[in-house]
């Protein structure tokens, strides 16, 4: 095919065979896109001509790709990302007046303690646009990403498609929250003897922190798992239970009052929070105005100020040409 041939091309098509390829159910595509289910029958339809490929061949409740299918989509998502590219670079964004959908991943931990600092900001800086929060935790971000479910995700990530963007945002530092009264620090001896609660969101009753007491010989009394961060202060308070948390979460949790945060009676292994991008959307304007904003407020702890209109200070501009 020949650049003429082009004119014969729908980009809609393309990408309902692209969501498709992700999706693998016609039902899924229609909700993803928000067309109806016969408009994704005859858009497949009309791309089984256009390739003169069945394409997908009902399974069961799915559509398997053929191998002609296979081998389209591994030469068509790089290319819609080039055009997704190229047309973002002629938009213009302004946040004082837009009314953009932003899908953006977060952990349970930055949903939980970093997401309110950053949607206030947004709301004055963007009172008209609309942040579409998914929770991703660190299994689920690659795939997400790859899917176009979210334009961005924050996490700590273990792996990335091989077309996306990551930038470091900030250590995240274990420390030690409870609710008991007893004053002073914990020592090793009773931080081993209490009994401790761990937030997972895959039910892991380990983590990093009896890695560490396995190298010192040591180990700890697990009695609880949760998938989430915001029951604990339910859970520890008038208890002797104990839990490991990111200081982030730590912080957010001891200003409601009841709890307070210390450092752990042992050295604990700190990961990096880390934010990912798209390569699809890395120049689209709305897209670099969200990710410097994620930079500034997601970084490392800093006093910031809520300022009445949109006026860039300094190091939001610094966020945003690393976030390029």
């Amino acid at each position: 095919m020949n650049r003429n041939d082009l004119r014969r091309a729908d980009i809609n098509l393309l990408v309902v065979f692209e969501t498709m390829m992700h999706e693998r159910n016609v039902t899924r595509v229609s909700k993803k896109l928000f067309l109806g289910q016969p408009a994704i029958s005859g858009a497949l339809s009309r791309l089984r001509v256009l390739f003169d490929d069945p394409l997908f061949i009902r399974s069961g409740r799915v559509m398997e790709p053929t191998a002609r299918a296979e081998e389209i989509f591994a030469n068509l998502a790089p290319a819609l990302d080039g055009i997704a590219s190229a047309l973002s670079r002629c938009q213009s964004f302004d946040p004082l007046t837009s009314d953009a959908s932003f899908h953006i991943g977060l952990s349970d931990d930055v949903e939980y303690a970093l997401l309110p600092r950053l949607l206030r900001q947004l709301r004055v800086e963007a009172p008209n646009s609309t942040l579409i929060v998914h929770r991703v935790d660190q299994q689920q971000m690659s795939q997400r990403l790859t899917n176009g479910d979210i334009s961005l995700g924050i996490s700590h990530i273990l792996d990335l498609p091989a077309n996306a963007h990551r930038k470091g945002l900030r250590p995240i530092r274990p420390m030690l929250l409870r609710a008991d009264t007893r004053s002073g620090p914990l020592g090793l001896e009773e931080f081993c003897r209490r009994p401790h609660a761990v937030v997972s969101s895959m039910g892991n009753a380990m983590d990093g922190t009896d890695h560490a007491l396995g190298l010192l010989g040591r180990q700890r009394k697990v009695v609880l798992t949760v998938p989430q961060f915001s029951t604990l202060p339910v859970l520890l308070a008038q208890s002797d239970m104990l839990a490991v948390v990111p200081d982030y979460v730590a912080r957010a949790k001891t200003s409601v009052g009841g709890m307070r945060a210390e450092s752990a009676p042992l050295s604990l292994p700190t990961r990096e929070l880390s934010i990912a991008w798209r390569a699809a959307v890395h120049n689209d304007p709305g897209q670099r105005w969200l990710r410097s904003r994620c930079c500034a407020f997601l970084g490392e702890p800093v006093e910031l100020q809520v300022v009445p209109t949109y006026r860039p200070a300094l190091r939001h501009d610094q966020a945003l040409l690393a976030a390029r």
